[in-house]
């Protein structure tokens, strides 16, 4: 079948069926990349789990929902024309005693193997999402499903041996009675034969599953968070544990803006938060970090090449938006080359953090120019902002925003800036952003996004002076615009600009 236009080629396209202790889902990605794109996402909370502390079975009636959830899964993996369909299940199956006829039942619908993960390797596949949508990361991760909790040490691409401890939001919720204290009570007392949280001190703890993106996402709704995306949301420890006690203390219903929550997680906000408070309390890490990115993502990255897993997932990520959006890939490229030389003769102090932002934002430079010339800043901030990055954090998104928004507007103009969003971004960022947005604005004034010019017309600081060189037939793009732009760069750095015909 011919690649659908707006699509790009990365062979079949492969699925993850997830069947959990609370959801069952079904994630369809664009192909078994470093930076997958799902290009369909459903999920049904069928709560297999709810019952198995107490009776030890998988829910009857949660049973025929998953079952008929996962013959219309296994149809649409038809229809979309799947290359390979990938099957997990977790606590709930592993634990029931008619999980395997339910398993059994299922292989039978989805016409695949179900790999029905033991604790041990639940906790290394969710520690691999980590490592494949965190940049660097280094904490404890913990994912808390239906059924249980799986904890695990991550540095860099190094995990630790894990655990997994009946703590998952439904199986506390049945084992507890229903009642928040008993819960506490379990979860200090599972919690408390964990050696290794302890050196989780002063580091992350990454917190994966339904349960608390649901807690942060309350928590987004009531701060009134600039952001709304998941993947990367940050809290300070402290203000983690202030909020999971109020959720505990009171009736969530009460809360401010609890219907951005569906009412099936709702029940299980309590739960998730005990849990979260004591291990917060346990670990003493620096922050909270949300990770969107679990088991499944886990289970992709473990199936890629060495050399795509070492590939910078931002950058990759972004070079695929350059090749769909760009008026010229090439030119996204070249603006990556144009700025490197700028920078590197600027004296500009530049970290390896802040290099790799900046190439990102060069390659996403140009996603807006089909927009209304009026309002192209606002528009490639919002894709930008809001895009499906992983490697990224809060504070590197606005960066790239607000670079690519100062690149159309001009950087006097953020007045109808929010606020908010610029306070994502440091000092520092705001400045570099500032920055590039003035440089890219040099750049597309000169090349007009066409390929071949960027390397031909060097900008660079020379004797103290901001230079751009026009040699040949480029020197007839000399022109006031060019000019004008090159002052208002040169001031943001502190030099004098020339604009010199060769």
């Amino acid at each position: 079948m011919e690649n659908p236009q707006g699509r790009l080629d990365h062979g079949p396209a492969v699925a993850v069926i997830d069947i959990g202790s609370n959801s069952v889902r079904l994630v369809v990605y664009e192909g078994l990349t470093r930076s997958p794109t799902p290009i369909f996402n459903e999920k049904i909370l069928a709560g297999l789990g709810r019952q198995v502390q107490s009776t030890g079975l998988l829910a009857p009636d949660a049973v025929v929902e998953a079952l008929q959830a996962l013959r219309r899964f296994r149809a649409l993996c038809d229809n979309l024309k799947v290359g390979r369909v990938f099957g997990l299940a977790t606590a709930a199956c592993r634990d029931a005693e008619n999980g395997p006829a339910f398993i059994a039942e299922a292989e039978r619908i989805c016409r695949i193997k179900i790999d029905v993960l033991s604790g041990k390797r639940e906790a290394e596949l969710a520690a691999l999402g980590v490592i494949s949508g965190v940049h660097r990361p280094d904490g404890i991760t913990g994912d808390l499903g239906g059924g249980s909790l799986e904890l695990i040490d991550v540095r860099g691409t190094k995990i630790r041996r894990g655990v997994t401890l009946p703590l998952g939001g439904l199986a506390l919720k049945d084992s507890a009675g229903q009642s928040l204290k008993r819960a506490e009570k379990i979860a200090e007392r599972a919690l408390a034969g964990v050696p290794f949280l302890k050196t989780g001190k002063a580091r992350t703890f990454y917190a994966v599953g339904g349960a608390w993106r649901a807690l942060a996402g309350l928590h987004m709704a009531q701060t009134g968070y600039p952001l709304h995306v998941m993947h990367g949301y940050t809290l300070h420890a402290r203000e983690a544990l202030e909020f999971c006690d109020l959720v505990k203390r009171v009736d969530p219903e009460t809360l401010a803006n609890i219907e951005v929550i569906s009412a099936a997680r709702r029940p299980l906000l309590g739960y998730a938060a005990v849990v979260l408070g004591r291990l917060i309390r346990l670990i003493r890490p620096e922050n909270v970090v949300v990770s969107a990115l679990g088991v499944r993502e886990g289970l992709l990255y473990s199936l890629l090449r060495e050399r795509e897993k070492n590939k910078d997932a931002l950058i990759d990520a972004a070079r695929n938006i350059n090749l769909l959006r760009s008026r010229s890939p090439q030119h996204g490229e070249e603006l990556l080359a144009w700025t490197d030389r700028f920078m590197k003769s600027s004296g500009i102090d530049e970290t390896a953090d802040e290099r790799r932002l900046r190439h990102a934002a060069c390659l996403v430079a140009d996603v807006g120019w089909r927009t209304h010339p009026d309002y192209r800043g606002e528009q490639s901030l919002n894709l930008i902002a809001h895009a499906d990055f992983v490697s990224l954090d809060h504070a590197g998104r606005a960066y790239l925003a607000l670079s690519v928004y100062f690149r159309h507007v001009g950087i006097t103009h953020d007045d109808e800036l929010s606020p908010r969003l610029r306070e994502l971004a440091s000092t520092r960022m705001l400045d570099r952003a500032r920055i590039l947005g003035a440089a890219m604005r040099v750049a597309y004034m000169v090349s007009a996004s066409t390929p071949g010019v960027l390397p031909k017309t060097p900008l660079r600081v020379e004797q103290g002076k901001l230079v751009l060189r026009l040699s040949g037939r480029n020197a007839a793009l000399n022109g006031e615009r060019v000019v004008n732009r090159m002052r208002t760069l040169a001031r943001l750095i502190g030099r004098e600009a020339v604009v010199i015909e060769e």
